[in-house]
């Protein structure tokens, strides 16, 4: 992007503010336990707590494998944006760098992409949300709760950028203690041979022993990519909050490093023990299996807490929504790839109008949640189309890499956190990334993803045309 206040090469990279052409400044105030934090909190979502039971429905054990695959691929696009973020702390996001690397389209693709992504994956956390407070009230409207969040995260969004790293610190490791206690009483269940009301017994043996790893064949296997893909959404959120981070240079490698950690523990270690508990089959799309692995063995006290846990994990990726959507459009504002209104910070510098925008777009998701009387078939609906446009993000930071290896030789070979595999590894999660898009094609009820997003991207081929490149090129003739 032409407008992008970059450091030359060879300039310190260091820098306490994130300024703009009048002064404003995004403020780091972010510190390393917030980013920390920030970046486990992205990577346990709603679509873990809620998404899951889908996925085990469809692949059976055989989701455990599905996790797997997905998280090492992910891993290799973090590292890839964590080394591109690094060597030029001018960049405040990947649409950042995207524009300056393969250019100014692609910035803008990436830039409204990545928004209509949180968009839709915060209207998909309101359908959950209402679905979770249904637990202790069935008979509470559901607009209400929904609203209800979108009002509470604007006001707190609108303080400071530090009160949204202190609410997004609790709500994480609320997710992570509450796993770790899932993961460990699932253990103990399973030493004792617990037996559940239904007759089953709890033993790994559940995981093998009703129809194998894989009971719905390959097929059934394919099947588990488009929720389990939705449930890693939003782990690349370390990457947008580093322009507001105090030291980049430390905090975003940790965030990005212990990724394969978080992905055993919290998305492998919590489902196999969730199916060592209460076999695969008992796993239903529209209910949160955490919520239902307390349920089946008779501790109702225990659901209710777990179901707690899973409405604060919906609560908190909202939030996160809500913040990432909002320093996109200000960076997308201040390139001239959104109306310059939204390029103004508050008092407290942050973002209040683009904050305000996001807010306001999240309301169709209220209507969404009367369109369809399954909580499970409004997610999915909003889910496949939010997969494969964030696989066109996650896509962009991998072209990017391979731009940035060809165009900036000489901050890769100085770089202290080069990505492994290199160009050889960037192929590699661009064929699985288009290996994916083909597998979502195959099943009916993530199809539709498939025919929405050539719109989007249509809509968006038009806008930057006839408005940003014609708007660049008469800025040009008139100076």
């Amino acid at each position: 992007m032409p407008t992008l206040p970059t450091k030359p090469s060879g300039a310190d990279p260091a820098a306490p503010q994130q300024h703009d052409d009048n002064g404003q400044h995004l403020t780091r105030g972010l510190s390393n336990r917030h980013i920390q934090l920030i970046a486990i909190g992205g990577a346990i979502g709603t679509g873990l707590f809620l998404g899951s039971g889908k996925t085990i429905s469809v692949a059976g054990p055989s989701v455990i494998f599905v996790y797997m695959i997905i998280g090492f691929m992910l891993f290799f696009v973090m590292r890839a944006m964590g080394e591109i973020l690094l060597s030029n702390l001018g960049y405040r996001t990947f649409a950042d760098f995207a524009g300056d690397l393969i250019g100014p389209w692609a910035g803008f693709m990436v830039g409204w992409t990545y928004w209509i992504c949180w968009i839709i994956i915060g209207i998909a956390d309101l359908v959950a949300i209402s679905g979770y407070v249904k637990y202790w009230a069935p008979d509470i409207p559901l607009f209400i709760p929904a609203l209800l969040t979108i009002v509470l995260f604007l006001v707190l969004n609108l303080v400071a950028v530090r009160l949204f790293g202190e609410l997004e610190f609790w709500f994480a490791l609320i997710k992570v203690v509450a796993i770790i206690a899932l993961v460990v009483i699932g253990i103990v269940l399973v030493a004792i041979a617990f037996r559940s009301p239904n007759g089953d017994t709890a033993s790994l043996a559940n995981l093998w022993n009703d129809g194998g790893m894989f009971p719905n064949g390959f097929i059934g296997f394919l099947g588990g990519f488009q929720i389990a893909i939705f449930a890693f959404q939003g782990i690349e959120l370390a990457g947008t909050a580093a322009a507001e981070t105090k030291d980049p240079e430390k905090t975003l490698p940790r965030a990005i490093n212990s990724i394969p950690i978080r992905v055993l523990l919290f998305y492998v270690g919590s489902l196999i023990v969730i199916m060592a508990v209460t076999p695969w089959r008992y796993a239903q799309a529209d209910k949160s299996p955490f919520v239902e692995m307390f349920a089946l063995i008779g501790l109702a006290a225990a659901a209710g807490v777990v179901n707690f846990v899973v409405l604060t994990s919906a609560a908190s990726s909202a939030n996160s929504g809500i913040f990432s959507t909002s320093r996109i459009m200000y960076g997308m504002a201040g390139d001239g790839e959104a109306p310059k209104t939204f390029y103004k910070l508050s008092r407290n510098k942050v973002p209040a109008r683009a904050l305000m925008l996001s807010c306001l777009a999240l309301l169709p998701g209220v209507a969404l949640l009367y369109a369809d009387n399954s909580v499970g078939a409004a997610f999915t609906f909003v889910t496949s189309i939010s997969a494969i446009l964030f696989i066109t993000v996650w896509g962009f930071i991998m072209v990017s890499y391979l731009a940035y290896r060809k165009k900036r030789p000489e901050l890769h070979a100085a770089s202290k956190f080069k990505m492994p595999g290199g160009r050889f590894m960037a192929w590699t999660v661009l064929v699985f990334f288009a290996l994916i898009i083909v597998t979502l094609g195959y099943f009916e009820d993530t199809r539709i993803a498939l025919f929405v997003a050539p719109v989007w991207y249509a809509l968006l081929t038009i806008g930057y045309f006839a408005l940003v490149r014609r708007g660049r090129r008469k800025a040009l003739a008139e100076s």
